[in-house]
């Protein structure tokens, strides 16, 4: 008689002694999910629908202290260790085969102290959750562009978002953290506490411990800003970009703009002729005072002429949230990308081309205006090496079908090493790595060797690898 085959997590905890499996499930306040248990499929799920990986057990946990228990029984037992904040990672890295999933999700709180103009955000809360308690006081952290985003992966990278050139990377609006190491210490970090590890988990990923907790500095921002929507016809792509390009020569750190490939949906937002046609769109916040967004970004609503403008006044937590439902859980998503020191005629070129030619119509290609605040920091103040580029340039796949993953995953690979092979085109953003396909180097540049100094010292063993992995500094090498 035919047997069913085990899954690599049933395989995992088949070698575990029950005693040991026991005594931590005793241990945990939260939930333990096994594969036997009827939530795992769920409890193993993430946004991207391409990741299918099978843990041998999913710790919820509900606090700092289930945290230590889940790293070290990992430690310990010798399993593989991920760490899920949000899940939405691209790259799929929260979940592994046949280890241990932490799971922050319970642990989402958020606590606003607007004297002080900080907020302190549980390692598994997403965007949404912080804008909504933020926004109560007219505040706001720097963070990301779609609101069920984990805070954790988004900031440990870097975050990029619609306040970035006026305030900066969400990494660099972080006060403080509170880690758990591979050891199993509950330690915190900032600017006058262990700096070397404050100075990694900016920009560094989650190579050096469990975050559960970020305190971000905010800023005032909302109740509304004027957002940028407009809707140009791909056949204006090269105008629109060439136009885009002349005005961020000289833009306002208080307007971030995106611009990106796409194709017109089937809605009543878009006049019905144009549905399915190739399309550039410019989706931009100004944040500052609402009288000067008329002049800022009248260029920008007037480079061609458009199939819609949605732009104007919007409350900040609808902008946050505008992109939410063309990113939803269980789509197949394969991204990577490049930074630009310059946004030459040949990316323009190469954009409007790849775009047109997406094998899927809710693919893109993104052009992410940057600089500003970010350019402020010397490229060696945090892990986050990438600074002076005033560009990223990043390939979108986004489908439906497990049967069309070649063809998507070839156009993102295909574009972007086409992209490489111009002059002034350097490096990956770490939230949009594909699937780890690179060597970590190229995402952190000058600040390697650093890093994995600040590795050896906190995670020497390497427990945390499932991330944009940088290898612990050898004995030798010191």
């Amino acid at each position: 008689m035919a047997t069913k085959e085990r899954s690599p997590g049933e395989r995992a905890l088949d070698d575990l002694s029950d005693d040991d499996v026991a005594s931590f499930a005793a241990d945990l306040r939260g939930e333990p999910v096994f594969p036997a248990d009827d939530g795992y499929d769920d409890a193993r799920e993430l946004w991207n629908g391409m990741i299918d990986r099978y843990p041998a057990v999913v710790a919820r946990c509900t606090g700092t202290a289930d945290v230590v228990a889940a790293v070290n029984f990992a430690r310990e037992t010798g399993l593989p260790l991920a760490v899920r904040g949000g899940g939405h990672n691209v790259s799929g890295s929260a979940v592994c085969d046949g280890g241990l999933v932490i799971d922050l999700a319970p642990m989402n709180g958020v606590f606003v102290d607007p004297e002080a103009r900080s907020v302190r955000v549980g390692g598994g809360a997403v965007l949404g959750d912080v804008d909504r308690e933020t926004q109560l006081h007219g505040l706001a952290a720097p963070l990301g562009v779609v609101s069920q985003t984990g805070v954790g992966g988004l900031t440990l990278n870097g975050g990029v978002g619609h306040l970035r050139r006026e305030h900066g990377l969400a990494c660099d609006n972080v006060r403080s953290v509170e880690v758990v190491t591979a050891a199993g210490e509950v330690v915190r970090a900032s600017e006058s506490r262990r700096p070397d590890l404050f100075w990694g988990v900016r920009g560094g990923g989650g190579n050096f411990g469990v975050v559960t907790e970020f305190e971000y500095d905010l800023h005032a921002v909302g109740p509304e800003v004027v957002g940028l929507f407009v809707w140009y016809h791909g056949d204006d792509a090269v105008t629109a970009l060439r136009g885009f390009r002349d005005w961020s020569e000289s833009a306002p750190r208080q307007a971030s703009v995106l611009p990106f490939t796409a194709f017109v949906p089937d809605t009543e937002e878009f006049p019905e002729h144009s549905w399915g046609e190739p399309a550039i769109v410019l989706l931009g916040c100004f944040a500052g005072d609402p009288g000067d967004a008329a002049h800022v970004l009248r260029p920008l609503r007037t480079l061609a002429s458009s199939v819609a403008d949605l732009s104007g006044p919007v409350p900040y937590v609808e902008l946050q949230s505008m992109l939410d439902e063309d990113y939803p859980d269980g789509l197949r998503y394969y991204w990577k990308s490049v930074f630009l020191d310059h946004l030459s005629d040949e990316v323009i070129e190469l954009t409007a081309r790849y775009g047109r030619a997406s094998p899927s119509a809710l693919s893109t290609v993104d052009i992410w205006h940057l600089g500003g605040a970010i350019a402020d920091v010397p490229p060696d103040a945090t892990a986050y090496w990438h600074r002076e580029a005033p560009f990223m340039l990043n390939f979108e796949a986004n489908w439906e079908a497990p049967e069309d993953d070649e063809e998507n995953v070839a156009w993102v690979r295909d574009g972007i090493e086409a992209a490489r092979a111009l002059p002034g085109v350097a490096g990956q953003y770490a939230n949009f790595p594909g699937f780890g396909d690179d060597p970590s180097r190229l995402t952190f540049g000058g600040n390697a060797e650093r890093l994995a100094e600040v590795k050896a010292t906190y995670d020497p063993e390497n427990l945390f690898r499932f991330n944009q992995n940088v290898a612990p500094a050898s004995d030798a090498a010191k």
